[in-house]
């Protein structure tokens, strides 16, 4: 089992928040002052880096193939390791569907749930986006699929050669962050530089993420349509005015996971600026205040 690096904010005695990130993304995504506000609220938070990512373990992955399944064992390997045996579940982006897959497996471990910019469990996000980006037609009930600003960056992304050195590949993080920024709120180049250093630095392996993509093509869809009728974790959804990666996905979530409730926060994009933190905080420490302990 790879070993995973993990930090934790606030009391021990605190009910316990784990915050999951999406696909390829290191935990300090999570933004410091977001962490903060939820363990000044009175939260035990824990964050961690998923494998391949950040200061956890890097995989040889044609020695050792994983899929997402393992990914999401992770989650509850890092819970584990803190000696909890449930927590409140707060994801995003592709950490949602993780979230979403535990609550539906393991529902005596998820307290609350919270996904965040995040698409349904089942709905075949992936392929959505795959369409998009080969300029193919949407099948009908599809998922909505990203926005043309997005769509066009992702197409040159990959057309582009890979960055030659540090200065090279922090400006396309910078370029990148741009783009799921969303355009609703001022962004921040200067803020966005720190955090790409910071990411490019502390980082084993910055390649090794793309092993997510390998993970996700192993296994493509986590469980068949219909599963989130089985989640009975109370569920926040949240998303952005200005989602450019999965708009109007947070309504599908919310109309398939029993009393779930959708939050619309407006000018957020994909990423989480601290625009919204005291309002995006309030709302995750008011859905995980009062719950009893199953």
């Amino acid at each position: 089992m790879p070993n995973i690096w993990s930090e934790e904010f606030g009391a021990a005695a605190d009910a316990p928040i784990v915050l999951v990130m999406g696909s390829m993304s290191q935990g300090i995504l999570w933004p410091d002052e977001f962490v903060g506000r939820l363990a000044a609220g009175g939260r035990r938070v824990i964050r961690y880096d998923h494998r391949d990512t950040g200061m956890s373990d890097v995989i040889d992955f044609e020695r050792d193939p994983y899929t997402w399944d393992d990914i999401k064992d992770d989650v509850l390997r890092v819970m584990d390791a803190h000696g909890l045996d449930s927590a409140h579940l707060v994801c995003h982006s592709a950490g949602g569907l993780l979230g979403q897959l535990i609550a539906v497996e393991r529902p005596e471990r998820v307290r609350t749930l919270t996904v965040i910019g995040s698409s349904p469990l089942g709905g075949g996000e992936g392929a959505v986006i795959m369409r998009a980006l080969m300029g193919e037609p949407q099948p009908e009930g599809s998922l909505p699929e990203p926005t043309p600003e997005f769509v066009a960056f992702y197409r040159e992304l990959i057309a582009a050669p890979p960055p030659r050195d540090r200065r090279e590949r922090i400006e396309r993080m910078i370029a990148e962050d741009r783009v799921l920024h969303g355009g609703g709120l001022p962004f921040d180049e200067d803020a966005s530089r720190r955090l790409a250093e910071r990411l490019y630095d502390r980082a084993r392996d910055l390649d090794a993420a793309a092993n997510h993509r390998l993970a996700a093509a192993a296994k493509p869809d986590f469980e068949p349509v219909g599963v989130l009728d089985r989640i009975t974790a109370p569920t926040l959804v949240v998303e952005g005015t200005h989602e450019p990666a999965k708009p109007g996905h947070g309504t599908f979530i919310a109309e398939r996971i029993p009393g779930a409730r959708l939050m619309t926060i407006n000018g957020m994009g994909h990423t989480l600026p601290p625009e919204v933190h005291e309002e995006l905080a309030g709302a995750v420490l008011a859905h995980t205040a009062d719950v009893t302990v199953r």
